[in-house]
Protein backbone atom coordinates (compact mmCIF):
# COMPACT_ATOMS: atom_id res chain seq x y z
CA UNK A 1 0.00 0.00 0.00
CA UNK A 2 1.38 3.75 -0.83
CA UNK A 3 -0.03 4.69 2.25
CA UNK A 4 0.97 8.42 3.35
CA UNK A 5 3.09 8.64 6.65
CA UNK A 6 2.57 10.66 9.42
CA UNK A 7 5.42 13.49 9.51
CA UNK A 8 6.90 15.64 12.41
CA UNK A 9 4.71 18.48 10.85
CA UNK A 10 1.19 16.68 11.57
CA UNK A 11 1.30 18.33 15.00
CA UNK A 12 -2.46 18.63 14.86
CA UNK A 13 -5.15 16.42 15.77
CA UNK A 14 -7.90 15.71 13.13
CA UNK A 15 -11.03 17.20 13.77
CA UNK A 16 -13.09 13.94 11.90
CA UNK A 17 -12.52 10.27 11.92
CA UNK A 18 -13.62 8.21 9.02
CA UNK A 19 -14.25 4.57 8.89
CA UNK A 20 -14.78 2.84 6.04
CA UNK A 21 -16.61 -0.69 6.78
CA UNK A 22 -14.77 -3.09 3.96
CA UNK A 23 -17.24 -5.85 4.70
CA UNK A 24 -20.25 -3.86 3.18
CA UNK A 25 -17.90 -2.19 0.82
CA UNK A 26 -18.89 -2.93 -2.90
CA UNK A 27 -15.46 -1.66 -4.47
CA UNK A 28 -17.47 1.10 -6.74
CA UNK A 29 -15.04 4.02 -5.57
CA UNK A 30 -17.76 6.31 -5.39
CA UNK A 31 -16.03 7.93 -1.98
CA UNK A 32 -12.57 8.22 -4.08
CA UNK A 33 -13.76 9.67 -6.90
CA UNK A 34 -16.36 11.82 -4.84
CA UNK A 35 -13.65 13.09 -2.63
CA UNK A 36 -11.55 16.42 -3.67
CA UNK A 37 -9.76 16.58 -0.11
CA UNK A 38 -7.16 13.48 -0.73
CA UNK A 39 -9.14 12.23 2.61
CA UNK A 40 -10.16 9.29 1.10
CA UNK A 41 -8.14 7.15 -1.78
CA UNK A 42 -8.21 4.38 -4.24
CA UNK A 43 -5.39 1.65 -3.38
CA UNK A 44 -4.65 -0.11 -6.82
CA UNK A 45 -2.75 -2.74 -5.60
CA UNK A 46 -5.54 -4.45 -2.86
CA UNK A 47 -8.38 -2.54 -5.13
CA UNK A 48 -10.04 -1.03 -2.48
CA UNK A 49 -10.70 2.15 -0.73
CA UNK A 50 -8.50 3.88 1.75
CA UNK A 51 -8.55 6.36 3.88
CA UNK A 52 -5.15 8.82 3.63
CA UNK A 53 -5.44 10.94 6.46
CA UNK A 54 -8.18 11.75 9.04
CA UNK A 55 -6.93 15.27 9.29
CA UNK A 56 -7.43 16.09 5.63
CA UNK A 57 -11.06 15.60 6.24
CA UNK A 58 -13.76 18.74 6.73
CA UNK A 59 -16.72 16.63 7.08
CA UNK A 60 -18.66 17.40 3.22
CA UNK A 61 -20.51 14.21 4.11
CA UNK A 62 -20.28 13.78 0.12
CA UNK A 63 -18.89 10.23 0.71
CA UNK A 64 -21.19 9.18 3.04
CA UNK A 65 -24.12 10.34 0.75
CA UNK A 66 -22.66 8.63 -2.69
CA UNK A 67 -21.62 5.78 -1.11
CA UNK A 68 -24.82 2.99 -2.30
CA UNK A 69 -24.62 0.99 0.77
CA UNK A 70 -23.73 2.85 3.67
CA UNK A 71 -20.63 1.98 4.21
CA UNK A 72 -19.11 4.81 5.66
CA UNK A 73 -19.20 7.10 8.72
CA UNK A 74 -17.74 10.07 9.45
CA UNK A 75 -17.65 11.37 12.98
CA UNK A 76 -16.16 13.35 15.43
CA UNK A 77 -12.67 12.31 16.06
CA UNK A 78 -12.85 10.53 19.46
CA UNK A 79 -8.83 11.97 19.55
CA UNK A 80 -8.91 15.28 22.43
CA UNK A 81 -6.68 17.51 23.53
CA UNK A 82 -6.26 17.87 27.05
CA UNK A 83 -9.77 19.65 28.92
CA UNK A 84 -8.88 23.50 29.83
CA UNK A 85 -11.61 26.19 29.96
CA UNK A 86 -9.42 28.82 28.80
CA UNK A 87 -7.37 26.93 26.00
CA UNK A 88 -9.99 25.14 24.31
CA UNK A 89 -9.63 23.12 21.11
CA UNK A 90 -10.03 26.38 18.63
CA UNK A 91 -7.08 28.15 20.33
CA UNK A 92 -5.18 24.80 19.84
CA UNK A 93 -5.62 24.39 16.18
CA UNK A 94 -5.38 28.49 15.70
CA UNK A 95 -2.16 28.31 17.39
CA UNK A 96 -1.24 25.59 15.57
CA UNK A 97 -1.96 27.13 12.42
CA UNK A 98 -0.35 30.66 13.21
CA UNK A 99 2.91 28.58 14.09
CA UNK A 100 2.55 26.58 10.97
CA UNK A 101 1.94 29.15 8.17
CA UNK A 102 3.25 32.51 9.73
CA UNK A 103 0.30 34.15 8.32
CA UNK A 104 -3.35 35.18 8.33
CA UNK A 105 -5.39 32.08 8.60
CA UNK A 106 -8.67 32.22 6.16
CA UNK A 107 -11.93 30.48 6.45
CA UNK A 108 -15.21 30.52 5.00
CA UNK A 109 -18.52 30.93 5.85
CA UNK A 110 -20.22 32.83 8.96
CA UNK A 111 -19.04 33.27 12.63
CA UNK A 112 -19.11 29.35 14.45
CA UNK A 113 -18.35 30.17 17.79
CA UNK A 114 -20.66 30.33 20.37
CA UNK A 115 -22.21 33.54 20.19
CA UNK A 116 -25.63 33.62 21.33
CA UNK A 117 -28.43 34.14 18.83
CA UNK A 118 -30.93 37.14 19.74
CA UNK A 119 -33.90 35.78 17.69
CA UNK A 120 -33.70 32.76 20.25
CA UNK A 121 -34.67 34.87 22.75
CA UNK A 122 -37.78 36.41 21.15
CA UNK A 123 -41.05 34.94 20.48
CA UNK A 124 -44.27 36.29 18.69
CA UNK A 125 -47.92 37.04 20.25
CA UNK A 126 -50.86 35.22 18.89
CA UNK A 127 -54.67 36.53 18.59
CA UNK A 128 -57.11 35.03 20.40
CA UNK A 129 -60.37 36.16 21.26
CA UNK A 130 -60.97 40.09 20.65
CA UNK A 131 -58.15 40.22 17.93
CA UNK A 132 -59.15 37.80 15.55
CA UNK A 133 -56.72 35.80 13.42
CA UNK A 134 -56.47 35.33 9.46
CA UNK A 135 -56.56 31.84 8.02
CA UNK A 136 -54.56 32.40 5.51
CA UNK A 137 -55.66 29.34 3.29
CA UNK A 138 -58.56 30.83 2.41
CA UNK A 139 -58.29 34.77 3.18
CA UNK A 140 -55.29 36.90 1.20
CA UNK A 141 -51.99 37.79 2.90
CA UNK A 142 -50.17 40.32 0.81
CA UNK A 143 -46.64 40.00 0.97
CA UNK A 144 -45.45 42.15 -2.29
CA UNK A 145 -42.18 44.55 -0.93
CA UNK A 146 -40.88 47.75 -2.99
CA UNK A 147 -37.08 47.78 -2.72
CA UNK A 148 -36.24 51.43 -3.01
CA UNK A 149 -37.12 55.16 -1.62
CA UNK A 150 -39.98 56.11 -0.39
CA UNK A 151 -41.83 59.78 -0.78
CA UNK A 152 -43.98 61.82 1.75
CA UNK A 153 -46.53 62.61 -0.62
CA UNK A 154 -47.84 61.88 -4.13
CA UNK A 155 -48.52 64.42 -6.86
CA UNK A 156 -51.00 63.43 -9.21
CA UNK A 157 -51.80 65.14 -12.40
CA UNK A 158 -55.45 64.95 -13.97
CA UNK A 159 -55.97 63.36 -16.85
CA UNK A 160 -59.17 62.83 -19.60
CA UNK A 161 -58.99 59.74 -18.73
CA UNK A 162 -58.17 58.67 -15.74
CA UNK A 163 -55.13 60.28 -13.31
CA UNK A 164 -50.91 59.73 -13.57
CA UNK A 165 -48.58 59.77 -10.80
CA UNK A 166 -45.16 62.27 -11.45
CA UNK A 167 -42.17 61.75 -9.95
CA UNK A 168 -42.64 58.07 -8.28
CA UNK A 169 -38.39 57.40 -7.37
CA UNK A 170 -37.57 53.95 -8.69
CA UNK A 171 -38.41 50.85 -6.59
CA UNK A 172 -38.52 47.08 -7.34
CA UNK A 173 -41.13 45.07 -6.97
CA UNK A 174 -40.85 41.46 -5.21
CA UNK A 175 -42.84 39.02 -4.19
CA UNK A 176 -41.78 38.63 -0.56
CA UNK A 177 -39.97 40.63 1.92
CA UNK A 178 -37.01 38.33 0.77
CA UNK A 179 -33.88 38.34 -1.50
CA UNK A 180 -31.19 36.81 -2.41
CA UNK A 181 -27.67 37.93 -1.03
CA UNK A 182 -24.58 39.00 -2.81
CA UNK A 183 -22.40 36.43 -3.80
CA UNK A 184 -19.88 36.29 -6.70
CA UNK A 185 -19.14 34.42 -9.51
CA UNK A 186 -15.68 32.89 -8.82
CA UNK A 187 -16.14 32.35 -5.04
CA UNK A 188 -19.32 30.57 -6.22
CA UNK A 189 -19.41 27.83 -9.56
CA UNK A 190 -20.96 28.69 -12.61
CA UNK A 191 -23.72 26.38 -12.36
CA UNK A 192 -24.63 27.22 -8.63
CA UNK A 193 -24.87 31.03 -9.43
CA UNK A 194 -27.15 30.48 -13.10
CA UNK A 195 -29.33 27.95 -10.79
CA UNK A 196 -29.70 31.29 -8.17
CA UNK A 197 -30.52 33.86 -10.40
CA UNK A 198 -32.71 31.32 -12.16
CA UNK A 199 -34.83 30.24 -9.18
CA UNK A 200 -34.74 34.33 -8.13
CA UNK A 201 -36.69 35.03 -11.46
CA UNK A 202 -39.06 32.31 -10.89
CA UNK A 203 -39.90 33.47 -7.17
CA UNK A 204 -40.22 37.01 -8.86
CA UNK A 205 -37.01 38.14 -6.20
CA UNK A 206 -33.88 39.26 -6.61
CA UNK A 207 -30.59 38.28 -6.28
CA UNK A 208 -26.98 40.01 -5.27
CA UNK A 209 -23.54 39.74 -7.72
CA UNK A 210 -21.56 40.27 -5.02
CA UNK A 211 -18.07 41.90 -5.94
CA UNK A 212 -17.45 39.73 -9.17
CA UNK A 213 -19.38 41.68 -12.01
CA UNK A 214 -21.73 40.24 -14.51
CA UNK A 215 -21.07 37.32 -16.88
CA UNK A 216 -22.34 37.95 -20.04
CA UNK A 217 -24.15 34.98 -20.10
CA UNK A 218 -26.16 36.41 -17.32
CA UNK A 219 -27.14 39.50 -18.58
CA UNK A 220 -31.01 38.13 -19.52
CA UNK A 221 -31.66 38.22 -15.52
CA UNK A 222 -31.04 41.71 -15.20
CA UNK A 223 -34.74 42.15 -13.93
CA UNK A 224 -33.97 40.08 -10.71
CA UNK A 225 -30.06 41.31 -10.55
CA UNK A 226 -28.81 43.95 -7.53
CA UNK A 227 -24.89 44.92 -9.03
CA UNK A 228 -23.09 45.51 -6.40
CA UNK A 229 -20.26 48.13 -6.02
CA UNK A 230 -17.14 47.51 -4.28
CA UNK A 231 -14.06 49.15 -3.73
CA UNK A 232 -12.16 46.86 -6.28
CA UNK A 233 -14.64 47.98 -8.89
CA UNK A 234 -14.18 44.53 -10.73
CA UNK A 235 -16.25 44.16 -13.75
CA UNK A 236 -18.37 47.61 -13.20
CA UNK A 237 -19.36 48.75 -16.23
CA UNK A 238 -22.46 50.02 -18.75
CA UNK A 239 -23.93 46.51 -18.66
CA UNK A 240 -23.08 45.89 -15.20
CA UNK A 241 -25.37 49.23 -13.96
CA UNK A 242 -27.96 47.93 -16.43
CA UNK A 243 -30.12 46.00 -13.75
CA UNK A 244 -33.12 45.96 -11.23
CA UNK A 245 -30.73 47.52 -8.24
CA UNK A 246 -27.27 48.92 -8.02
CA UNK A 247 -25.61 48.74 -3.69
CA UNK A 248 -22.43 50.33 -2.75
CA UNK A 249 -20.32 48.10 -0.75
CA UNK A 250 -19.10 49.49 2.37
CA UNK A 251 -18.96 47.14 4.64
CA UNK A 252 -19.53 43.37 5.14
CA UNK A 253 -20.95 41.00 8.19
CA UNK A 254 -18.23 38.24 7.73
CA UNK A 255 -15.41 40.79 7.91
CA UNK A 256 -16.26 44.46 8.88
CA UNK A 257 -13.70 47.16 7.38
CA UNK A 258 -12.08 44.43 5.16
CA UNK A 259 -12.19 44.13 1.27
CA UNK A 260 -12.81 41.47 -0.29
CA UNK A 261 -10.72 37.90 -1.07
CA UNK A 262 -10.92 35.51 -3.91
CA UNK A 263 -7.71 33.08 -4.26
CA UNK A 264 -5.98 32.81 -7.31
CA UNK A 265 -6.89 29.51 -7.12
CA UNK A 266 -10.67 30.20 -8.16
CA UNK A 267 -9.48 32.65 -11.41
CA UNK A 268 -10.14 30.72 -14.35
CA UNK A 269 -10.31 31.88 -17.86
CA UNK A 270 -14.30 32.99 -17.47
CA UNK A 271 -13.69 34.70 -13.67
CA UNK A 272 -10.54 36.59 -14.94
CA UNK A 273 -12.41 37.78 -18.41
CA UNK A 274 -15.63 38.79 -15.99
CA UNK A 275 -13.62 40.49 -13.66
CA UNK A 276 -10.95 42.07 -15.78
CA UNK A 277 -8.04 40.61 -14.01
CA UNK A 278 -5.55 37.80 -15.18
CA UNK A 279 -5.90 34.38 -14.73
CA UNK A 280 -4.83 32.72 -11.56
CA UNK A 281 -3.99 36.04 -9.66
CA UNK A 282 -5.28 36.69 -6.61
CA UNK A 283 -8.66 39.04 -6.54
CA UNK A 284 -8.11 41.40 -3.67
CA UNK A 285 -11.00 44.50 -3.75
CA UNK A 286 -9.34 46.78 -1.18
CA UNK A 287 -10.31 47.48 2.86
CA UNK A 288 -11.97 51.21 1.94
CA UNK A 289 -13.50 52.05 -1.28
CA UNK A 290 -10.80 55.23 -1.56
CA UNK A 291 -12.96 57.47 -3.39
CA UNK A 292 -14.94 57.69 0.02
CA UNK A 293 -13.75 59.42 3.25
CA UNK A 294 -17.12 61.10 4.36
CA UNK A 295 -20.86 60.75 3.52
CA UNK A 296 -20.11 64.03 0.85
CA UNK A 297 -17.77 61.19 -1.01
CA UNK A 298 -20.66 58.78 -0.45
CA UNK A 299 -23.43 61.12 -1.92
CA UNK A 300 -21.17 62.02 -4.92
CA UNK A 301 -20.83 58.14 -5.60
CA UNK A 302 -24.97 57.92 -5.14
CA UNK A 303 -25.53 60.56 -7.45
CA UNK A 304 -22.99 59.59 -10.27
CA UNK A 305 -24.80 56.25 -9.63
CA UNK A 306 -28.58 57.91 -10.18
CA UNK A 307 -26.89 59.78 -13.14
CA UNK A 308 -25.24 56.74 -15.26
CA UNK A 309 -28.36 54.81 -14.84
CA UNK A 310 -31.10 58.13 -16.03
CA UNK A 311 -32.51 57.72 -12.38
CA UNK A 312 -33.91 54.52 -13.23
CA UNK A 313 -32.56 51.98 -11.07
CA UNK A 314 -32.62 52.01 -7.35
CA UNK A 315 -29.01 52.95 -5.23
CA UNK A 316 -28.76 51.60 -2.04
CA UNK A 317 -25.77 51.58 0.34
CA UNK A 318 -24.35 48.27 2.68
CA UNK A 319 -22.89 48.30 5.87
CA UNK A 320 -22.09 45.68 8.22
CA UNK A 321 -23.18 45.79 12.02
CA UNK A 322 -21.27 47.82 14.04
CA UNK A 323 -21.81 49.69 16.80
CA UNK A 324 -22.28 53.35 15.01
CA UNK A 325 -24.48 51.47 12.67
CA UNK A 326 -27.44 53.96 13.65
CA UNK A 327 -25.36 57.11 12.87
CA UNK A 328 -23.87 55.35 9.81
CA UNK A 329 -27.47 54.52 8.22
CA UNK A 330 -28.40 58.18 9.07
CA UNK A 331 -25.73 59.56 6.91
CA UNK A 332 -26.41 57.20 3.89
CA UNK A 333 -30.59 58.63 4.09
CA UNK A 334 -29.01 62.01 4.02
CA UNK A 335 -26.57 60.82 1.26
CA UNK A 336 -29.64 59.99 -0.88
CA UNK A 337 -29.77 56.84 -0.82
CA UNK A 338 -32.71 54.45 -1.82
CA UNK A 339 -32.27 51.47 0.69
CA UNK A 340 -29.86 50.15 3.38
CA UNK A 341 -28.56 46.55 3.89
CA UNK A 342 -26.98 45.96 7.20
CA UNK A 343 -25.11 42.52 7.08
CA UNK A 344 -24.65 40.83 11.04
CA UNK A 345 -21.99 38.82 12.18
CA UNK A 346 -23.03 36.00 11.70
CA UNK A 347 -23.11 36.74 8.09
CA UNK A 348 -21.47 34.39 5.50
CA UNK A 349 -18.17 34.43 3.11
CA UNK A 350 -16.32 33.06 1.00
CA UNK A 351 -13.08 34.39 2.25
CA UNK A 352 -12.24 36.41 5.15
CA UNK A 353 -9.41 36.26 8.21
CA UNK A 354 -10.31 33.93 10.83
CA UNK A 355 -9.99 36.42 13.57
CA UNK A 356 -11.68 39.36 11.80
CA UNK A 357 -14.82 36.99 11.20
CA UNK A 358 -15.03 35.51 15.12
CA UNK A 359 -14.63 39.07 17.02
CA UNK A 360 -15.91 41.72 14.52
CA UNK A 361 -19.50 43.51 13.98
CA UNK A 362 -22.29 43.03 16.53
CA UNK A 363 -26.06 40.53 15.78
CA UNK A 364 -28.16 41.83 13.59
CA UNK A 365 -30.98 41.89 15.41
CA UNK A 366 -29.42 44.32 17.63
CA UNK A 367 -28.19 46.35 14.58
CA UNK A 368 -31.75 46.31 13.15
CA UNK A 369 -33.56 47.41 15.94
CA UNK A 370 -31.47 49.86 16.88
CA UNK A 371 -30.92 51.50 13.78
CA UNK A 372 -34.85 51.54 12.93
CA UNK A 373 -35.74 53.43 16.45
CA UNK A 374 -32.78 55.87 15.51
CA UNK A 375 -34.35 56.96 11.81
CA UNK A 376 -37.73 57.22 13.43
CA UNK A 377 -36.28 59.62 15.91
CA UNK A 378 -34.98 61.74 13.81
CA UNK A 379 -38.39 61.90 11.31
CA UNK A 380 -36.36 59.87 8.19
CA UNK A 381 -37.10 55.72 8.59
CA UNK A 382 -39.89 56.14 5.98
CA UNK A 383 -37.67 57.66 3.12
CA UNK A 384 -35.76 54.29 2.47
CA UNK A 385 -36.21 50.75 2.87
CA UNK A 386 -34.16 49.12 5.16
CA UNK A 387 -32.79 45.24 4.57
CA UNK A 388 -31.24 43.06 6.64
CA UNK A 389 -29.00 39.85 6.69
CA UNK A 390 -26.61 37.90 8.86
CA UNK A 391 -27.74 34.14 9.53
CA UNK A 392 -31.38 34.46 8.62
CA UNK A 393 -32.12 30.66 9.25
CA UNK A 394 -35.73 30.36 8.94
CA UNK A 395 -38.71 32.16 8.07
CA UNK A 396 -38.89 32.50 11.94
CA UNK A 397 -36.01 34.61 11.98
CA UNK A 398 -37.36 36.68 8.97
CA UNK A 399 -40.38 37.46 10.64
CA UNK A 400 -38.96 38.56 13.88
CA UNK A 401 -36.68 40.97 11.49
CA UNK A 402 -39.11 42.03 10.27
CA UNK A 403 -41.14 43.04 13.79
CA UNK A 404 -37.50 44.50 14.39
CA UNK A 405 -37.98 46.96 11.42
CA UNK A 406 -36.16 45.41 8.41
CA UNK A 407 -38.35 46.06 5.57
CA UNK A 408 -36.96 42.97 4.15
CA UNK A 409 -34.60 40.23 4.61
CA UNK A 410 -31.68 38.72 2.56
CA UNK A 411 -30.71 34.96 2.76
CA UNK A 412 -27.20 33.46 1.36
CA UNK A 413 -26.15 30.51 3.68
CA UNK A 414 -29.12 28.86 3.91
CA UNK A 415 -29.74 29.44 -0.17
CA UNK A 416 -26.46 27.23 -0.70
CA UNK A 417 -27.47 24.37 2.02
CA UNK A 418 -30.34 24.37 0.06
CA UNK A 419 -28.19 23.21 -3.12
CA UNK A 420 -26.54 21.15 -0.57
CA UNK A 421 -23.93 23.00 1.38
CA UNK A 422 -22.84 21.16 4.17
CA UNK A 423 -21.15 24.29 5.66
CA UNK A 424 -17.74 22.71 5.97
CA UNK A 425 -16.22 26.40 6.45
CA UNK A 426 -13.92 25.59 3.29
CA UNK A 427 -15.22 27.81 0.57
CA UNK A 428 -11.64 29.78 0.02
CA UNK A 429 -9.81 26.41 -0.45
CA UNK A 430 -12.14 25.87 -3.56
CA UNK A 431 -12.19 22.80 -3.36
CA UNK A 432 -16.23 22.62 -2.91
CA UNK A 433 -16.86 18.61 -3.62
CA UNK A 434 -20.30 19.52 -3.75
CA UNK A 435 -19.49 22.14 -6.66
CA UNK A 436 -20.80 24.95 -4.86
CA UNK A 437 -17.74 27.24 -3.72
CA UNK A 438 -15.35 26.57 -6.20
CA UNK A 439 -13.78 27.87 -9.32
CA UNK A 440 -12.90 24.10 -11.04
CA UNK A 441 -15.35 23.45 -14.16
CA UNK A 442 -15.24 19.71 -13.29
CA UNK A 443 -16.09 20.15 -9.63
CA UNK A 444 -18.90 22.73 -11.09
CA UNK A 445 -20.92 19.96 -13.30
CA UNK A 446 -21.40 18.06 -10.14
CA UNK A 447 -24.50 21.24 -9.56
CA UNK A 448 -27.81 19.61 -11.57
CA UNK A 449 -28.61 23.31 -12.47
CA UNK A 450 -32.19 22.20 -12.83
CA UNK A 451 -32.49 20.19 -9.34
CA UNK A 452 -30.65 23.06 -8.08
CA UNK A 453 -33.04 25.55 -9.38
CA UNK A 454 -36.37 24.01 -7.91
CA UNK A 455 -34.49 23.60 -4.92
CA UNK A 456 -33.74 27.34 -4.01
CA UNK A 457 -37.24 27.81 -5.23
CA UNK A 458 -39.11 25.61 -2.86
CA UNK A 459 -36.94 26.84 0.03
CA UNK A 460 -38.61 30.46 -0.65
CA UNK A 461 -41.95 29.13 -1.59
CA UNK A 462 -42.29 27.10 1.92
CA UNK A 463 -40.91 30.50 3.88
CA UNK A 464 -43.16 32.51 1.70
CA UNK A 465 -46.02 30.34 3.01
CA UNK A 466 -44.74 30.38 6.53
CA UNK A 467 -44.61 34.03 6.45
CA UNK A 468 -48.34 34.23 5.00
CA UNK A 469 -49.38 31.56 7.94
CA UNK A 470 -47.45 33.50 10.58
CA UNK A 471 -48.94 37.07 10.03
CA UNK A 472 -51.99 35.05 9.68
CA UNK A 473 -52.27 33.51 13.03
CA UNK A 474 -51.19 37.74 14.15
CA UNK A 475 -53.86 38.91 12.65
CA UNK A 476 -52.28 41.34 9.96
CA UNK A 477 -52.74 40.92 6.58
CA UNK A 478 -50.10 42.54 5.02
CA UNK A 479 -46.61 42.66 5.78
CA UNK A 480 -46.29 46.62 5.21
CA UNK A 481 -48.27 46.47 8.11
CA UNK A 482 -46.00 44.39 10.28
CA UNK A 483 -42.83 46.25 9.55
CA UNK A 484 -41.35 47.84 13.34
CA UNK A 485 -44.65 46.35 14.77
CA UNK A 486 -42.31 45.24 18.26
CA UNK A 487 -45.87 45.24 19.88
CA UNK A 488 -46.56 41.56 18.41
CA UNK A 489 -43.06 40.26 19.69
CA UNK A 490 -41.77 39.44 23.39
CA UNK A 491 -38.64 38.65 25.40
CA UNK A 492 -37.66 35.53 26.71
CA UNK A 493 -34.13 36.02 27.16
CA UNK A 494 -32.12 36.10 30.57
CA UNK A 495 -30.92 40.03 29.56
CA UNK A 496 -33.52 42.90 30.32
CA UNK A 497 -31.39 45.13 28.78
CA UNK A 498 -31.33 43.39 25.67
CA UNK A 499 -35.10 43.81 25.58
CA UNK A 500 -34.58 47.24 26.19
CA UNK A 501 -32.67 47.75 23.26
CA UNK A 502 -34.73 46.24 20.76
CA UNK A 503 -37.53 47.70 22.30
CA UNK A 504 -39.51 44.60 22.98
CA UNK A 505 -41.50 43.85 26.22
CA UNK A 506 -40.59 41.05 28.27
CA UNK A 507 -42.59 38.19 28.54
CA UNK A 508 -45.56 38.44 30.73
CA UNK A 509 -45.93 42.39 30.71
Amino acid sequence: MNHELKTIQDTMLAKFKVDIDLDKCTKCRRCAVNCTYDCIKWDKDEKKPYVSKDSNCVACQRCTVFCPVDAITVRNHPGTYSPHANWTTYYHRVIYENARTGRVLLTGMGCDQPKPSVFDNLVWDACQVTNPAIDALREPVETVTFLGKKIDRLDVKDMKKGYEVEDIPPNVRMSMPLFIGHMSLGSLSYNAYISMIRAAEKVGTLMGTGEGGLHVSLRPYKANIVSEVASGRFGVGPDYLDVAALEIKIGQGAKPGHGGQLPGEKVNEMIADTRGIPEGTDALSPNPQHDIYSIEDLKTLIAALHEATDYKVPVGVKIAAVNNAPAIASGIVHANADFITIDGLRGGTGAAPRVVRDNTGIPIELAVAATDRHLTRQGIRHKVTLVAGGSLRSSADLVKMLALGADCGMISTSVLMAMGCTVCQQCHRGQCSWGIATGRPDLGKRVDVEWATQRVVNLFNAWHAELEEVLGIMGIDAVESFIGNRGRLRYIGPNPHEAQILGVKHAGE
